[in-house]
């Protein structure tokens, strides 16, 4: 998969374009919504005899629009987003820079630019995608904004359980906690990755050695608590536990910790980095006064996790 990263003051080169079927949007989580779209456009792509591409933008446009001066936290940030659009099949992703200049856009413009100037024969995206100043553009306006340079499929809304499939819906359910479900909707677990670090490791004393993970700031995370999860790390997979807390069990500072114990496994694996798929929240982060309560609160995690595993 090539990727091409797009701003006005930086566009590629169109002799590096073949034509195309472009999948656009923001696609945050790649959840089943997106993947119709996606599968869609290569679908499409495959009859036309075209390159399969994607577009997505970057930052998320809130970031842009708000101008909260927040950074923003994803479902997939973009390197997460590459790996999976690459697996997907995918040979071009176009990474269009959101700033206040593609925002001013008029939705002529930015299908000159960023359709018709990346040889984009046909495009696929869902029925309520925008493009142009305030989003005046839109899939029922495409004919007239590319006079009829290129052709178009619109993706109705995907449910389940009655509501649409959306990256909104996910992360609410992330912010509860509800990892499963979070999955039932993305089509596989959700999952972070990080480098595993050298921390206090005060988790050896209680007989849980754990891998202190650095999570990256960009990941849109779940709910503080104990987890079932499995991790992914040099093509193996690993079954254990993770505890995800807003702060250290020993001091009050405010950083995110995740700590994760994998069943079974003897070796040292800092420096590493490893994915941590989260399948089930088991209990609510809580502090202890000392290893002993901690060591048998473990126990008990454990052997929660381990049932799941064994059902699931």
């Amino acid at each position: 998969m090539e990727t091409f990263h797009l701003s006005q003051s930086s566009p590629v080169d169109p002799l590096e374009i073949e034509p195309n079927v472009t999948a656009v949007g923001f696609f945050d989580g790649i959840h089943k919504g997106h993947q119709k779209v996606i599968k869609a456009a290569g679908r499409k792509a495959d009859e036309l005899g075209l390159k399969r591409a994607v577009m997505t933008f970057d930052p998320h446009p809130s970031v842009v629009l708000k101008n909260s001066g927040k950074k923003a936290r994803y479902i997939t940030p973009l390197g997460e987003k590459k790996a999976i659009l690459k697996e997907m099949g995918i040979d071009y992703l176009f990474v269009v820079r959101f700033d206040k200049g593609l925002a001013s856009l008029s939705p002529q413009d930015f299908v000159e630019h960023y359709f018709v100037g990346l040889h984009v024969k046909h495009v696929v995206a869902g029925f309520d995608f925008t493009y142009g100043y305030k989003g005046a553009g839109s899939m029922r306006t495409l004919p007239d904004d590319a006079r009829g340079r290129l052709t178009h499929t619109v993706i109705e809304k995907v449910e389940k359980d009655q509501e649409k499939v959306s990256s909104t819906r996910i992360r609410k359910l992330l912010d509860t906690g509800e990892v499963s479900e979070v999955e039932r909707l993305l089509g596989r677990p959700f999952y972070i990755t990080g480098k595993v670090a050298s921390g206090e490791k005060r988790s050896r004393t209680s007989g849980y050695p754990t891998a202190d993970i650095q999570v990256d700031e960009s990941f849109y995370l779940p709910k503080p608590g104990v987890y079932a999860v499995s991790i992914r790390l040099k093509g193996k997979k690993l079954l254990g536990m993770a505890n995800l807390e807003q702060k250290p069990m020993f001091y009050d500072t405010q950083h995110v910790s995740l700590e994760v114990h994998a069943f079974d496994f003897r070796g040292d694996w800092y420096g590493e980095c490893l994915a941590v798929c989260f399948h089930q929240r088991i209990r609510s982060e809580r502090n202890f006064s000392d290893t002993e309560e901690i060591a048998g609160q473990r126990k008990q995690d454990e052997a929660e996790v381990r049932t799941f595993f064994k059902r699931n």
